[in-house]
């Protein structure tokens, strides 16, 4: 089960074109992309009507606004209602697929898959970092062959960054000794987290222009909202200018942008990117900096596809929670509370007989 009535991240924008489909599957239903000749995004679900044929096997006519199956020939536009069909004097009004709402926003292509009346452009989060003028990064993607909701327990909880991440983001043990502030949110939680006097760790250090064993304080705060979406502003400052009092003077500064979004039950969809405001007229800092955090998000990667491999061997395992675990927990609730919600809302689709 997935929440339905929340914003999905489908792509970078680069990614759907117009001489090109893009066929990828969300929450378990296939969707297919594509640009009109205005450069619009039309989204329709990657399934036609009369005998479930790929629609992304077929090509797009009148301008880019519609597209035909080539297996029959059936044609639909961009509301999804089919208005040709070969030999039909007469075509049934169920021949149509699900139209998908599709927001381009700062780099990211966001779906809507449940009511397109509750489809709120304001409920998008803001990665205006992505693309703003004042910060530099490369897109990301990975694909996992697990749960996404294993994927969002390790965003949640950054105490293992010593341990699994001890050359890039890690930092010092006593980094995980310090437990950030949780707070519930409307769509999901957010955290604070201070650790002061500690040492810097090792994929900004070398940016840094600080003396040599110059301790620092580090700072990551983080909104992760529903489905999956993790909105961070993290960095590190010399301890002895602190950023305790709210100064950043020589500090050096991150924005991340994650999103999780579910292919199936057990395979996720995992956009990033990890935008920096320093160094950014060197464009071999920023390659850099994204292949530290690849490095590290192969690191989860390989942890975590273990961990479902092991969770799979014993399905009456009960994980033991820890203090830790607040901001996880408190975000499972809020994705069954919102599961709940949408349950109201089911969209059926029965193949049409013609």
């Amino acid at each position: 089960m997935f929440v339905q009535n929340c914003w999905y991240v489908a792509a970078w924008d680069h990614e759907v074109r117009d001489d090109a489909f893009l066929s990828r599957t969300i929450t378990g239903i296939p969707l297919v992309f594509w640009r009109n000749s205005k450069a619009e995004i039309i989204a329709l679900v990657d399934r036609c009507c009369h005998r479930g044929a790929k629609l992304s096997m077929g090509r797009t006519e009148n301008g880019g606004d519609c597209i035909r199956c080539m297996y029959h020939g059936l044609v639909f536009d961009r509301s999804g209602a089919c208005i040709s069909a070969p030999a039909q004097d007469r075509i049934p009004r169920n021949a149509r697929v699900r139209a998908i709402p599709v927001v381009q926003q700062h780099r990211w292509i966001w779906v809507w898959m449940g009511d397109p009346e509750k489809a709120d452009r304001n409920l998008i989060p803001d990665t205006q970092w992505l693309d703003h003028p004042e910060w530099r990064s490369l897109d990301g993607y990975l694909h996992y062959d697990v749960n996404y909701l294993l994927i969002a327990d390790n965003l949640l909880d950054f105490s293992h960054l010593p341990f699994l991440h001890p050359t890039t983001v890690g930092g010092s043990p006593d980094y995980a000794a310090v437990l950030p502030r949780v707070e519930r949110t409307e769509r999901g939680v957010r955290l604070t987290k201070r650790v002061t006097d500690t040492e810097p760790p090792a994929y900004s250090a070398k940016y840094a222009d600080y003396p040599a064993g110059t301790r620092v304080d580090r700072w990551m705060n983080y909104d992760f909202v529903v489905p999956g979406i993790l909105i961070m502003d993290s960095g590190m400052v010399p301890t002895a200018r602190g950023e305790r009092d709210g100064r950043r003077e020589n500090a050096l500064a991150f924005r991340g942008c994650q999103a999780l979004t579910p292919e199936t039950g057990n395979s996720t969809h995992y956009f990033f990117g990890h935008p920096h405001n320093f160094l950014i007229d060197r464009p071999e800092v920023t390659r850099e900096i994204h292949a530290g955090i690849l490095h590290a998000f192969e690191e989860d990667r390989e942890m975590i596809t273990s961990q479902q491999q092991n969770l799979a061997l014993d399905p009456d395992f009960r994980m033991a929670p820890l203090s830790v675990d607040a901001a996880l927990s408190q975000f499972r609730r809020i994705v069954e509370k919102m599961i709940k919600a949408d349950s109201t809302y089911a969209e059926v689709t029965q193949p049409s007989r013609a």
